[in-house]
């Protein structure tokens, strides 16, 4: 089956140029049915359908992406969102000295940023630096986590894990791996990589949506730490209501209160389908693509921001133009659907499903709009996404 058939799964593909995966991926239609069926159980089952599907979800789900990131069966559970999950994560350690340092790099996701900077109210002596091998040089011993993008949001740049993950190790340190920019689009083996956490959400490559963000715990690491950030469903066993805590084993104990049921349903559509082609066949075509991208870039005038080497590229191409943000609202009125983040630019995501000819129009309609000049309307205005 070639890559472009699966295009008659995802219903905003017949109306636009879909180029923000990296952002929000393409709905399947498979999702709206998803969400129709847990619409179905409610108004049908009601309080039955917990025992019949709703609370397991976020064990059923949570394996689908499991086999996405070469996690084994039980070791990836569901959440809310990725700042949930290393929250929770957090909450397992005592943060007093020596080991109280957390030191991950400048172009870390600002929510994951945030969550680790607070916890400096509770002791952690956060470390924040230049870039890749800035964090390599500031691990030692005093070093409790390294939170580590796989690939940067901003630049689509993927990180030398491998490097990162083996210097903490070697100083006695956590690592936990961010792969929302990655996570079916570039392949990743958590159980290779030996890390002892990995987070992400369904929003990008995955086409999951929103509310469906995940957390993968090592099962040696997940036996021996508790959250303190804990709920119901982490107890071990939820329904006898016991007022006292106590973890359940495994990766289950990551758990906190009453989970997102709608949002998991949604997400397993887009996994089933990422999964039945492959996050290597993805990786291989979206190489290919991103490559045509950069020669067009290029072929164009524009400032290419990514990192040229394609193995050191993620699934999007970010590129400078003048008055970037005013060129996005005017593509955007253009039904070519992309976005830009401040200090980079316009960062253009290609997915399986999306065609040659829908890159080289789009570049081209960047082109047009800057010798136009139909972008300068809409300086102040905002594309409303």
């Amino acid at each position: 089956m070639e890559l472009t058939d699966y295009r008659e799964r995802f219903p905003i593909l017949a109306s636009t140029t879909y180029l923000i995966n990296h952002s929000l991926g393409a709905m399947p239609a498979e999702a709206e049915w998803r969400l129709q069926q847990f619409a179905r159980e409610w108004a049908t089952r009601g309080a039955r359908a917990w025992g019949e599907g709703w609370w397991d979800s976020v064990f059923r789900t949570g394996d689908l992406i499991g086999g996405i990131i070469g996690a084994a069966p039980g070791t990836t559970v569901m959440h809310q969102n990725v700042t949930v999950a290393e929250a929770i994560v957090l909450s397992c350690f005592d943060l007093k000295p020596p080991r109280n340092r957390i030191v991950f790099e400048e172009g870390l996701f600002p929510s994951v940023r945030y969550v680790q900077q607070a916890w400096s109210r509770f002791g952690a002596e956060v470390v924040v630096c230049a870039d890749a091998d800035a964090v390599i040089d500031a691990i030692d011993e005093r070093t409790l986590l390294v939170p580590i993008s796989h690939v940067l949001y901003k630049t689509a740049e993927i990180q030398p894990v491998e490097r990162i993950v083996a210097r903490a190790h070697d100083a006695g340190a956590y690592v936990c791996l961010d792969a929302y920019q990655s996570a079916g689009a570039v392949p990743l083996d958590v159980t290779a990589l030996g890390v002892e956490f990995c987070v992400g959400g369904s929003v990008k490559w995955l086409c999951g949506g929103p509310g469906a963000g995940w957390l993968y715990v090592r099962p040696d690491v997940a036996e021996r730490l508790e959250p303190a950030f804990a709920g119901w469903q982490g107890h071990a066993r939820p329904f006898a209501f016991e007022t006292e805590m106590e973890p359940a084993p495994g990766a289950a104990r990551f758990l906190t209160g009453t989970p997102v049921v709608a949002a998991n349903y949604a997400a397993s559509a887009g996994y089933e389908i990422v999964a039945e082609i492959g996050v290597e066949r993805i990786r291989e075509n979206s190489m290919r693509q991103t490559a045509l991208l950069v020669e067009l870039v290029d072929a164009a005038g524009f400032e290419l921001i990514s990192p040229r080497d394609p193995d050191r590229r993620g699934g999007s191409v970010v590129f400078r133009v003048p008055e970037f943000p005013a060129v996005h609202a005017e593509l955007a009125a253009r039904e070519i659907i992309c976005d830009y983040r401040p200090d980079a630019g316009i960062r253009f995501g290609p997915h399986f499903f999306t065609t040659d000819d829908e890159l080289r129009f789009a570049v081209s309609q960047v082109g047009e709009i800057l010798e136009s000049g139909a972008h300068l309307e809409r300086t102040h205005a905002a594309a409303g996404y």
